[in-house]
């Protein structure tokens, strides 16, 4: 088969391409390797429940009519509605450090508000930070590397309101260790603080569901269980796609989402403009709970935490399985539903390190999940009120459950700590979308597939 376009794993930004592509009548083929999409936003079942991967909730929510931000960019570019998404808001998140604690609704203002009561030495500190990113052009795809250490260091003077505004864009959206770069810091603080959180009620399952049903409506060609083995190249082209069952396809295009050194290690031509990129070495591992009661009747009402317990946040891969320093711990059911879910839920995410959890046997394996949930829930319960005794069923997933279903290496769910904004490669029709183009959350994965489309397959 010949295809106007060939897009490696289906994806949040994947799917969003494709559907950008497919809208200009592009014959499109999405090939994932997967039986089921959404890559690192997707979903699973187990013991008759649905667990989501990935989704905690998502970033850039705005309320509806609002103009000139990326949620209505998106469903402008993908011809949806904003009552297709059916977001719920959240309730209120907050950062919690030892003796602080900062909260946040999707009202930045409330958030001014807390920085000035909690940190009233840096509230000046706060407005020029807010001004310095407001004028900041953080989408151009020309844009130099630059520290968010330094920049925001040289604003705000007390090194742990430093730490409480890195805490939550880091676990949300970075690939580096210590620092991130500052466009990727401005998306992140603009997308989290000054517009918020919301979440499907029914999960990520809904917005993958959307996404799959309108690619198909515009004509695009969805294979599951149809990894490519080899991308064949000739002179500075990609000339074919090999899958793993030996069947080969041709297109004009490639866009692959998979990764930049995912993607290079297909090429049956390997060469030194291939591997200009570091795989990526950040990952995580979240703990899943089932309760028996809703967490806000144990006094846990708050949507989303970020914890850390320790005199400074130290966001790097870790020397043990698991570090329990800092962490998430998202409610699911604290947003702002018609009704009440189901059953309660928590999940808590702590830094991993893969090469730790992938050198274990698989007895060591099981015991290892044991050890580090426990170790997961001591920590949490340092912050939030005790919901061990109320837990029905439990389910945990690690760097080796992030390889295994994504291809990430190292399990690395932000990719590479050095990103192709432009989605470039050395080869003049292959280009990459996704976690390592670098608009990272789900918004950003869309508009990362969205963008390279439009800007090296549709030029509009």
């Amino acid at each position: 088969m010949n295809y106007d376009v060939a897009i490696i794993g289906a994806g949040m930004s994947g799917l969003a391409a494709g559907i950008r592509l497919a809208h200009f009548d592009k014959k499109v083929c999405i090939l994932e390797r997967h039986h089921r999409v959404g890559g690192l936003n997707s979903f699973y079942n187990k013991d008759g429940r649905q667990f989501d991967v990935g989704l905690h909730a998502m970033t850039n929510y705005v309320p509806k009519g609002t103009k000139s931000t990326p949620l209505p960019k998106l469903l402008r570019q993908l011809r949806l509605r904003y009552e297709d998404l059916d977001l719920c808001q959240q309730r209120m998140s907050m950062v919690r450090f030892p003796g602080r604690t900062l909260r946040f609704t999707n009202d930045l203002g409330f958030f001014v508000g807390e920085v000035s009561q909690q940190f009233p030495q840096q509230a000046d500190n706060l407005q020029r930070l807010l001004k310095h990113i407001s004028e900041y052009d953080e989408l151009s795809l020309q844009a130099k590397p630059l520290s968010a250490r330094q920049v925001v260091n040289g604003i705000i003077s007390d090194p742990i309101l430093a730490d409480m505004i890195f805490c939550p864009l880091m676990y949300y959206g970075n690939a580096q260790e210590h620092d991130m770069e500052f466009a990727q810091f401005a998306i992140m603080f603009k997308s989290i603080f000054c517009e918020g959180f919301a979440r499907p009620r029914n999960g990520v399952r809904h917005i993958l569901d959307l996404l799959v049903r309108k690619y198909r409506e515009c004509g695009g060609e969805l294979r599951t269980r149809s990894g490519v083995r080899t991308i064949g190249v000739s002179g500075s082209r990609a000339q074919s796609l090999v899958l793993e069952d030996g069947e080969v396809l041709t297109a004009r295009n490639v866009l692959s989402s998979i990764g930049y050194v995912e993607t290079m290690n297909l090429l049956s031509q390997r060469d030194a403009p291939a591997s200009g990129l570091e795989a990526g070495q950040l990952s995580f591992v979240e703990s899943i709970m089932v309760l028996d009661r809703q967490p806000s009747e144990l006094g846990l009402d708050t949507t989303i935490v970020f914890f850390n317990n320790s005199d400074r946040f130290s966001y790097r891969k870790p020397n043990a399985p698991i570090d329990t320093a800092s962490g998430v711990i998202c409610c699911p059911n604290n947003f702002h539903y018609d009704s009440p879910l189901p059953e309660g839920m928590i999940r808590i995410t702590n830094m991993a390190s893969f090469d730790r959890w992938n050198s274990l046997s698989q007895e060591e394996y099981g015991a290892q999940k044991k050890a580090c949930m426990k170790a997961a829930l001591e920590a949490a319960v340092e912050v939030v009120p005790d919901f061990r005794r109320n837990i029905m069923s439990t389910d945990m997933f690690t760097p080796r459950t992030i390889y295994r279903y994504t291809g990430h290496l190292n399990g690395a769910v932000y990719g590479s700590p050095r990103k192709i904004r432009d989605g470039r490669t050395h080869l003049e029709n292959l280009f990459i979308c996704g976690t390592d183009q670098g608009f990272l959350g789900i918004v950003g994965a869309l508009l990362s597939g969205i963008s390279m489309a439009n800007l090296h397959l549709l030029r509009v």
